[in-house]
């Protein structure tokens, strides 16, 4: 049977969509609350997702961005917002559909199908590695190695790198990584995740291949560290 993760603040609308889905085929799973179903998301295996915009805790456009760096699973959006700009900043953000309120059950069933028959059908999967310089971040197996020499990691320390590693190059706010680690933005005074950079600094920078740069009040950025000759 085809899962699906609907992640909606409408009780009403999630319980209907249930019993037309479940007579259909489909399993669904609803959650009403933007940050458990970031979690959510990201510890079940799901056929589709459909994200409203507009939720408690983390909005919808949040959960997509957060999701699509580690899955291509397909995503449709709902919202009650019609401007053309929000189509566009969903589609733009890895949204495979667009569906704006109110619409009708078979509406959004014929949808889904076509998305997934675009998909194939099947969970997409993401790549199965990514490299900054000589480290190795093997996304499946959540292995890390620089060279031969795998590097141990805790799985906090691990999601961290996983997320820098994806945006290499780039700043990583607090608040994106607060997102993985703790389905919720980032708290002014929260240390915990300055302790997990630290530590997750000194195993790989040991060895002199990456570097994690701290831009104040902004967040973080990895990049390959420069060689002298």
């Amino acid at each position: 049977m085809t899962s699906i993760l609907l992640v909606d603040d409408d009780r009403d609308l999630c319980a209907l969509m249930a019993d037309f889905f479940s007579l259909n085929g489909f399993e669904l799973e609803a959650l009403y609350d933007g940050s458990k179903g970031l979690a959510r998301a990201f510890e079940g295996t799901f056929d589709l997702i459909i994200l409203d915009v507009m939720l408690p805790g983390i909005d919808g456009f949040e959960i997509l961005r957060q999701v699509r760096r580690r899955s291509a699973v397909p995503i449709i959006m709902l919202t009650a917002r019609t401007e053309q700009r929000d189509r566009i900043a969903g589609l733009d953000a890895g949204a495979d559909d667009y569906l704006p309120k109110p619409f009708g059950p078979e509406e959004l069933l014929a949808r889904i199908r076509a998305v997934l028959r675009r998909s194939g059908n099947a969970l997409s999967m993401p790549a199965s590695a990514v490299e900054v310089g000589a480290v190795r971040v093997e996304l499946q197996a959540r292995k890390v190695s620089i060279g031969d020499a795998e590097i141990d990691l805790t799985g906090f320390e691990f999601d961290i790198l996983d997320v820098l590693a994806r945006a290499s190059g780039r700043i990583v706010s607090r608040d994106e990584l607060a997102l993985v680690l703790y389905q919720r933005p980032a708290t002014p005074y929260e240390r915990s995740l300055d302790v997990h950079i630290s530590h997750l600094r000194k195993k790989l920078e040991q060895r002199g291949e990456v570097r994690i740069t701290t831009v104040r009040g902004v967040g973080y950025m990895i990049s390959p560290e420069a060689k002298t000759i």
